[in-house]
């Protein structure tokens, strides 16, 4: 059994979802266990609020598993999302040992042999301490199985997009100084996109392709009922089909999930009878 076959079946991922407090319709519950069965990443895409980025967390919490989470962003590069070195901690202990460095170079007669003797040392200051892990390595390099959220992957540039395809093909890091860092326990990695641009084929080619759309009244009173159930039920009945109106109108931003919640518990809290 490989590190991410964690679901006996879809009828198994819908109960542990159930125990987060995430209601799983049949597809996301199959897609979730093919995911896991099949050893390849997620990709979910869908309306910012629809319920993509709690799928990573119910999973790393139904799992007993870290979660670990990569926000993208324009701009972002392989020293947010791998790896980069602790300058300010490597000159530290430059500073600290500067004695022991000096001792090193005192039989030095040249600037060549010089050179040479700090060679001879410089692994010392290109090591794992000095090595700032950022979310994929730390995935990568975890001790125990994780769960890999990559948020948001199309607000990233095309390339990093690029980048992180040979990051998820093999889950191996080369680290000049290092060498190649390869994973001891492969990460089950989620993707979500808000669909703000295209991704690349090559991408959604590597990925199991999930889209979750906005549920239906009676799936979202579901969710209603179990996340604010000190709303009445009337009262829940009334905000979800207000909600779901909302979302037929032309405005620039439907209503989310998450937008809905807030509301049944705004509701609660004014102690409100009804709409």
């Amino acid at each position: 059994m490989s590190d991410n076959q964690v679901f006996v079946s879809p009828a198994s991922v819908k109960d542990c979802l159930g125990s987060q407090k995430y209601i799983a319709n049949d597809e996301i519950a199959t897609t979730v266990y093919l995911t896991g069965q099949l050893g390849k990443p997620l990709l979910c895409e869908g309306p910012a609020g629809v319920g993509k980025t709690e799928l990573a967390k119910s999973i790393a919490g139904a799992t007993g598993r870290e979660l670990i989470r990569l926000q993208c962003y324009e701009g972002l590069d392989e020293t947010k999302a791998l790896y980069e070195w602790e300058y300010a901690k490597q000159l530290l202990y430059t500073q600290l040992l500067r004695d022991k460095l000096q001792e090193t170079l005192s039989g030095a007669n040249t600037l060549a042999d010089a050179a040479d003797r700090l060679a001879q040392e410089e692994d010392v200051f290109f090591s794992m301490r000095f090595l700032l892990r950022r979310p994929l390595l730390k995935a990568i390099l975890s001790d125990m199985p994780a769960v890999l959220l990559i948020d948001e992957i199309d607000r990233a540039d095309a390339e990093f997009e690029a980048f992180l395809l040979e990051v998820l093909s093999d889950f191996q890091v080369s680290v000049p100084e290092l060498g190649t860092l390869s994973a001891v326990h492969r990460p089950l990695v989620l993707l979500t996109s808000n669909n703000t641009r295209e991704l690349s084929e090559a991408l959604k080619r590597r990925c199991l392709y999930l889209f979750i759309n906005y549920p239906s009244i009676e799936q979202e009173m579901a969710v209603v009922r179990l996340k604010v159930p000190e709303l009445s039920p009337k009262l829940a009945q009334q905000a979800v089909e207000l909600v779901h109106r909302l979302r037929d109108l032309d405005l620039r931003k439907s209503p989310s999930i998450s937008e809905t919640l807030d509301w049944a518990k705004s509701l609660v809290a004014l102690n409100a009878k009804q709409l």
